[in-house]
């Protein structure tokens, strides 16, 4: 086994995708993803702590990819305005990710504990997405329906982007959703008063 091939972990996060396709999260061992990726079970475990990680190990890059637009919003933009901004980066993200997120979506709904797993994640997002807002001096209320609003927005747009044959552009999935949620909310402040 050649251990000197460049981007061991790409190479274990596709092998695994790809063993997991095939013959479905349970019965796939880290074994199996270390042989496929032509390295050693103790290589996986340097780059990710199991194999769940290999499907979750982004989380933190699209953190630092949404906050990274958030930071560049205009001081005075409003709460929802701030959160929509990270959304540009988040599409050049995933920009050539499409395949991979396919069959991430797939494995993922088909098991609980996976989407258990999902949901902590979002939820995560949802507070590290609040907390910067905060920062930005917006109520402790408004942070947290912006950010809720906003992970909602990416979560469906996310999963109209995955369930696509051909991808298209998930940043225009993400302005649509947010379009829709503002023409829900706008309807349902009209038909209240």
């Amino acid at each position: 086994m050649s251990r000197w091939k460049p981007d061991a972990a790409g190479r274990l996060a596709k092998a695994a995708i790809e063993l997991f396709a095939e013959q479905g999260y349970e019965a796939t061992t880290v074994a199996e993803i270390a042989e496929r990726a032509g390295l050693t079970k103790r290589t996986f475990f340097r780059y990710y702590a199991d194999k769940r990680e290999v499907l979750f190990g982004g989380a933190q890059e699209l953190e630092n990819c949404w906050l990274a637009g958030m930071d560049a919003a205009p001081e005075d933009a409003d709460p929802m305005a701030v959160v929509a901004a990270g959304f540009g980066p988040i599409s050049d993200l995933f920009a050539d990710r499409h395949p991979f997120a396919r069959l991430r979506a797939g494995i993922v709904a088909e098991n609980p504990d996976l989407q258990e797993r999902e949901l902590i994640k979002l939820h995560r997002l949802t507070g590290v997405l609040q907390h910067a807002l905060a920062k930005r001096g917006v109520s402790d209320h408004a942070a947290a329906l912006a950010a809720q609003a906003g992970v909602a927005v990416f979560h469906v747009a996310f999963g109209r982007w995955t369930r696509r044959e051909a991808p298209t552009s998930l940043g225009a999935l993400m302005d649509d959703s947010l379009d829709e949620l503002r023409s829900v909310v706008t309807a349902t402040a009209t038909a209240t008063t």
